[in-house]
């Protein structure tokens, strides 16, 4: 089963409920603003709440406790050790050992902040950047990658009619 079929599957189970999408990422950094695009591309697109946090995502948490999401799905550019634009879903537990992320909080920090103050089932999307130099643009690995979680996310969660 290919990543996206994997990652589909995974998400499926969230059909339903009421998720949160968190994008972490700068869009002055390459393939590190694939996750900010991801949240302009799902503006009306879906009934999932999306907050772009930029690159301090700890300046949201107030806000995503707030809303109470019984599901979260974190998405970010991090260091799989995988071709570019390769897609996984990462347990939290293993963000610890095998994910680098371009931004100072590490994700599992964010995550283990989080958790600490609401009941929420958390999914982290990372996706592998091919570049993440100051000043560069998306790759084309990373644009396939964002089309692709917008067509599973607006699947998944389509708007409200």
């Amino acid at each position: 089963m290919g990543a996206a079929e994997s990652l589909l599957g995974r998400l499926n189970e969230l059909r339903n409920s009421k998720t949160l999408i968190v994008g972490i990422g700068s869009t002055l950094r390459g393939d590190d603003g694939l996750a900010p695009l991801l949240c302009e591309k799902l503006k009306g697109k879906t009934c999932a709440d999306v907050i772009d946090t930029g690159t301090v995502p700890e300046n949201y948490i107030q806000q995503i406790v707030k809303r109470r999401p019984r599901n979260l799905v974190i998405v970010d550019a991090v260091d799989l050790g995988a071709e570019p634009g390769t897609i996984k879903i990462v347990e939290p537990v293993q963000l610890d050992s095998m994910i680098i992320s371009t931004h100072t909080l590490s994700p599992k920090v964010f995550i283990d902040l989080l958790g600490r103050q609401i009941d929420v089932n958390i999914f982290f999307i990372g996706v592998q950047p091919a570049q993440c130099g100051l000043g560069q643009s998306l790759s084309t690995e990373a644009t396939c990658a964002v089309e692709q979680l917008k067509d599973i996310i607006t699947e998944i969660f389509p708007p409200q009619p």
